[in-house]
C-alpha cells in the first residue's frame, strides 16, 4: 500500500527549517514511524544533500556518499570515475574516504545517515571529521536518542534543540489516519469498523504498523468469506512485522 501524507505538516516545517539553516542534528523516533518517509519528501527540495540509506559501517557510509557525490555531478567524483560508479565500488574504503572528504570540502553539502546500527566509536570518529574537516552538517536517523539506538554518536546531540523527534498519532490523528488509508486501499468486509478499531487498538497509533495490517487485510489467508480474520491477522503481523528499510 503507497504511503500518504497526513499530519505531519508541523514535522515537515520542522525538517526544512533545520536543512535550510545547515544544522547538524538527530531525527529519531520508532521504527515505521515515518522519518524516512519524511525525508524524502523534503530532501528533493535541497539538491545538496547527500543521502545515505543504509548507514551500517564507516567503509559504508562512505561508499554511499561517494555514489551520491557522483549521482550529482560533483567535479572531483566526475574527473576520477567519469559516469561509471562502478570504479567507486572498486576503490578501498581508505581511499573513498580521502576522496569523499575532499569533495565535500569543496562543496556545501549536508549529509543524511539513514538506518544506523549502534554506530561505534569508530564510526563516531569519522562523522567528528565530516562535520569538522569536512565542514558539513550531518543529520543522523535513529529510533531513539538513547546509547543503545544513537550509540557513539550520542554525545553529538546533547541537548533537545539538537533533536527532532517525530511520534506515533495521538489516539485521535490515528483513527483519521486509519480511515482515511482503509479508504484509499478500498477496503471492504462485514466486520470492517470491527476491524479498524483493533487496528487502532494494536497499532498504538504507529503508521507503519497500520499500514501494514491493512495490507494484511487484502490477503486471502486473512478473509474468510466477507469476514477479515482479526485475531489470525493480529497474530502473524506481531510476529513479522517489520517496517520497511528497518534491518
Amino acid at each position: 500500500m503507497p504511503e500518504f501524507l497526513f499530519g505531519r505538516e508541523e514535522e515537515l516545517g520542522s525538517l526544512r527549517r533545520r536543512l535550510g539553516a545547515r544544522q547538524s542534528f538527530l531525527l529519531h523516533g520508532p521504527s515505521g514511524v515515518g522519518k524516512t518517509f519524511l525525508l524524502k519528501r523534503v530532501l528533493p527540495e535541497f539538491p545538496n544533500t547527500l543521502y545515505s540509506r543504509e548507514s551500517p559501517s564507516a567503509p559504508a557510509v562512505f561508499r554511499n556518499l561517494a555514489l551520491a557525490l557522483l549521482a550529482a555531478s560533483a567535479p572531483r567524483l566526475v574527473r576520477l570515475f567519469g559516469k561509471a560508479p562502478d570504479g567507486i565500488r572498486a576503490k578501498s574504503a581508505t581511499a573513498l574516504k580521502g576522496i569523499v572528504m575532499d569533495a565535500l570540502r569543496e562543496g556545501s553539502h549536508c549529509v543524511v545517515l539513514d538506518h544506523l546500527r549502534l554506530p561505534s566509536s569508530a564510526f563516531a570518529a569519522a562523522v567528528r571529521e565530516v562535520m569538522g574537516w569536512g565542514r558539513t552538517p550531518v543529520v543522523v536517523v535513529a529510533r531513539s536518542a538513547h546509547m543503545e539506538n544513537l550509540g557513539f554518536l550520542q554525545p553529538f546531540f546533547p541537548d533537545r534543540a539538537d533533536r527532532l523527534e517525530l511520534r506515533d498519532f495521538l489516539p485521535s490523528a490515528a483513527e483519521r489516519f486509519i480511515e482515511e488509508a482503509a479508504r484509499r486501499a478500498r477496503l471492504s468486509a462485514e466486520n470492517r469498523g470491527e476491524f479498524l478499531e483493533r487496528v487502532l487498538q494494536f497499532s498504538g497509533g504507529n503508521p507503519g504498523a497500520i499500514l501494514s495490517m491493512l495490507e494484511m487485510a487484502k490477503h486471502p489467508q486473512y478473509r474468510s468469506a466477507a469476514h477479515i480474520r482479526i485475531t489470525l491477522l493480529y497474530l502473524d503481523f506481531r510476529m513479522n512485522w517489520k517496517p520497511a528499510g528497518v534491518l
